[in-house]
C-alpha cells in the first residue's frame, strides 16, 4: 500500500490546509516522509534553520489536519520550527526564497500569511499570545481554538512562566503543546530540563508542575507516531479551559547527522541533501569570527584573573563562551533562555567583588531593559556586557538585527558604551574592563568576521572615552563608530577626507570632538545602528550643547524596521556599503568645493 502513496507525491497537491484535510489518516506518514525530504533539499542549497523543522513534521501536519486554521489560531514560538508550517500553508512554490532579500522570512510573519496568527522571532511569547487571542475570542462570543507549541528550552524562561502561570486561572480554551527534545539551540539546562527528563523515563515522584498549574495535562507522547498524535489532539480539542500535551520528539528527525550533531545542525549551512554532509568552506586563511575572539580572550584573561565569571543566556555556542565553558567550567554559565536573570545574577556577582562578561546578542538584551537601569546601571555595578550580533545580522532579519543597542543603552546613566572597530581593539577592551573599571560597561560587536588575521597581539589598555584619527585630509571629516569603520577607511580611500574612530559614544570623547568642530566645517556620521538616539544624536547633541554650527550629515539605519537578505545585501540597500559611502562623500566634497 506505501508503494502506491509514493507514486501519488503527496505533497504536490497540497497548496493549503483544506487540501491537507481531504487526505485520509493513513497517508498522513508518507506525506511527513515527502515533507521532511523537500525541508531536506531546499534547506540543503538555501541553508537555514534545519533540526528544528524536521523534528516537529508529524506535529505540524497534526496539528493543521485536525484543527481549523487558520480560523484556529496556531503560534510557533521562536518559529525555527515553522518550515513545514510554511510549505503546507500555501508557500511551498516560494519556500526556495526562505530568508533570501526580498523572499519568505525564516520566522512565522502577520503580514505574510493568514496562517502565521502572530509573529515571532525570539523565545518564550507564544504562550501569553495565544492567552491574549483565547481571551479575546471569549469576550467576542468566538468558538476557536487555540494553540502555542513551545520547546523544552523555552518553556524555561521567565515570561513562559508568567504565561502558563495566568492560563491556570483562567477558562480560556488555549492548548500548549510543549515539543520537548532536550535542546533549544544548544542543549537545555536547568531543573526544569532535569524535571521533563525524569518524567520522559517515568522517575518523577513529585507532583505533577502542570497540573499544578491547572492544566489538564496529556502525555508524554512520541511525537513521530501520527496515529498517537491525531487521537490525542482530537480528544484535547473536545476539552473545555487551558490543556497541556507533552509530545517528545527529536531534533533533526529524518537525516543522520542532524540526529546525531544536534547542534551543528540546527542551522548548518549548505550540505549534500543525499548525504547530509556539511559542504565544507575553506576559512583558514580568513580572520576570525567576532564571537571566537571574544570568546578565546575571556579564556586568557580568566586563567590569569581568577574573578571573571562568563555568563550567556542560552547561547554558549553562538558567543563561543563554549570555549570557558570547556575549560574554567566552574567559572563559565549558562543560564538557560533568562535574559533578564543573566544580568541581575551578573549584578550579584559584582557585588561580591567577582567580574562578570555577561554576553548576550544585542537583539536578545533588549528582554533585560531593566535589568540593565534597575539592578546595574542604578547601583554602578561594574558588569561587563558583551554584545555580539551588533548592526545588521542578515537573513534572521527585523526580529534579530542588533541595530538598536546604541540608542537604548545611550539615555542611561553610569553606563559605558564602547564599540572596537577591529579584533584587537576588542581583545584591548576587554582587558582593560577587568583591570578594576568603576562603571559598567557595554561593548558592542558585529556578526561575522573580523579583518586581521594576526589577531593575537599582546594586551593594551585603552582610555575610556578616547577616539583615535585612522586618516588626515582636509576637504571634510568622517566620524565612525565601531566595526563600520573598516567600510568607510575603503570608502574614502583616494579622497581627500579625514576619519575619525570615535570608539565610545558614551563617554565621547568631548576634547578631539572640540578639535574636529573646529577645523572642518563638513562633518558626516556615519554608524551600524538606528539614526533616532544613537551615534551621530549624540554627535549632534554635542553640537547644539556647544553653539557649532557646523554642517553635520547622519549616516545610519533609518527609522525603519529592516527585513531580511544577506548582510551584504542589506547595507547596500540602505546605502551604507563602501560604493555608497564612497559616492555620498565624493558629492559632499564636490559641493564643497563649487562656489
Amino acid at each position: 500500500m506505501y508503494f502506491c502513496y509514493v507514486l501519488k507525491n503527496l505533497l504536490e497537491h497540497i497548496n493549503a490546509t483544506t487540501d491537507l484535510r481531504q487526505l485520509s489518516a493513513r497517508e498522513l506518514p508518507q506525506l511527513a516522509k515527502e515533507l521532511r525530504q523537500f525541508i531536506i533539499e531546499i534547506v540543503a542549497t538555501k541553508e537555514g534553520h534545519l533540526g528544528a523543522s524536521l523534528g516537529v513534521v508529524e506535529l505540524t501536519i497534526a496539528l493543521h489536519y485536525v484543527f481549523n486554521t487558520p480560523d484556529d489560531l496556531l503560534i510557533w514560538d521562536v518559529g525555527h520550527q515553522a518550515y513545514g508550517h510554511k510549505i503546507l500553508t500555501g508557500r511551498k512554490s516560494e519556500f526556495h526564497t526562505n530568508r533570501q532579500h526580498k523572499g519568505l522570512s525564516g520566522f512565522p510573519k502577520r503580514d505574510e500569511s493568514a496562517y502565521d496568527a502572530f509573529g515571532t522571532g525570539h523565545s518564550s511569547t507564544s504562550i501569553s499570545a495565544a492567552l491574549g487571542m483565547a481571551i479575546a475570542s471569549q469576550l467576542k462570543g468566538e468558538n476557536r481554538q487555540h494553540i502555542a507549541v513551545i520547546g523544552d528550552a523555552s518553556i524555561a524562561s521567565g515570561m513562559a512562566f508568567e504565561g502558563l502561570n495566568h492560563a491556570g486561572v483562567t477558562t480560556a480554551n488555549l492548548l500548549v503543546v510543549l515539543n520537548d527534545n532536550a535542546i533549544g539551540i544548544d542543549p537545555s539546562v536547568g531543573a526544569l530540563k532535569q524535571y521533563l527528563t525524569n518524567v520522559k523515563k517515568g522517575t518523577q515522584k513529585q507532583d505533577n508542575i502542570f497540573e499544578a498549574l491547572n492544566f489538564e495535562y496529556s502525555g508524554p507522547i512520541d511525537g513521530h507516531d501520527m496515529v498517537a498524535l491525531l487521537t490525542e489532539l482530537e480528544r484535547l480539542k473536545t476539552i473545555d479551559g487551558p490543556k497541556f500535551l507533552h509530545i517528545i520528539t527529536t531534533k533533526g528527525k529524518g537525516l543522520k547527522q542532524a540526529e546525531t550533531d544536534q547542534v551543528k545542525y540546527h542551522a548548518p549551512g549548505k550540505f549534500d541533501a543525499t548525504t547530509g554532509d556539511l559542504i565544507s568552506k575553506n576559512n583558514e586563511s580568513l580572520p576570525p569570527k567576532y564571537q571566537d575572539v571574544f570568546g578565546l580572550t575571556l579564556v586568557e584573561l580568566a586563567k590569569a584573573n581568577k574573578k571573571i565569571v562568563g555568563i550567556t543566556p542560552a547561547m554558549p555556542t553562538g558567543s563561543s563562551l563554549k570555549y570557558m565553558m570547556d575549560e574554567i567550567p566552574e567559572r563559565a554559565f549558562d543560564v538557560g533562555i533568562a535574559e533578564q536573570h543573566a544580568v541581575t545574577m551578573a549584578a550579584g556577582m559584582a557585588t561580591q567583588g567577582l567580574i562578570p562578561f555577561c554576553n548576550i546578542y544585542s537583539t536578545f538584551l533588549q528582554r533585560a531593559y531593566d535589568q540593565i537601569i534597575h539592578d546595574v546601571a542604578l547601583q554602578n555595578l561594574p558588569v561587563i556586557f558583551c554584545i555580539d550580533r551588533a548592526g545588521l545580522v542578515g537573513e534572521d532579519g527585523a526580529t534579530h538585527h542588533g541595530v538598536f543597542d546604541l540608542a537604548y543603552l545611550r539615555c542611561i546613566p553610569n553606563l559605558i558604551i564602547v564599540a572596537p572597530r577591529n579584533e584587537m581593539e576588542l581583545r584591548n577592551i576587554m582587558y582593560t574592563a577587568q583591570k578594576g573599571l568603576q562603571h559598567p560597561i557595554a561593548i558592542r560587536y558585529p556578526r561575522g568576521r573580523g579583518v586581521t588575521p594576526d589577531w593575537k597581539s599582546a594586551f593594551e589598555a585603552i582610555k575610556i572615552g578616547t577616539g583615535v584619527q585612522l586618516e588626515h585630509g582636509d576637504d571634510l571629516a568622517v566620524l565612525s563608530l565601531g566595526a563600520i569603520s573598516n567600510t568607510v577607511s575603503k570608502a574614502i580611500d583616494g579622497l581627500n577626507c579625514a576619519h575619525y574612530d570615535m570608539r565610545f559614544v558614551k563617554p565621547l570623547d568631548e576634547p578631539l570632538l572640540h578639535t574636529i568642530f573646529k577645523t572642518y566645517s563638513t562633518l558626516i556620521t556615519i554608524e551600524d545602528g538606528v539614526i533616532s538616539g544613537g551615534f551621530g544624536s549624540a554627535i549632534l547633541e554635542f553640537a547644539a550643547t556647544h553653539n557649532y554650527k557646523n554642517d553635520v550629515k547622519v549616516k545610519g539605519v533609518p527609522d525603519s524596521f529592516i527585513e531580511h537578505g544577506s548582510v551584504n545585501t542589506l547595507y547596500e540597500t540602505l546605502e551604507l556599503d563602501h560604493f555608497h559611502l564612497k559616492q555620498f562623500i565624493s558629492d559632499l566634497i564636490q559641493k564643497k568645493g563649487t562656489p
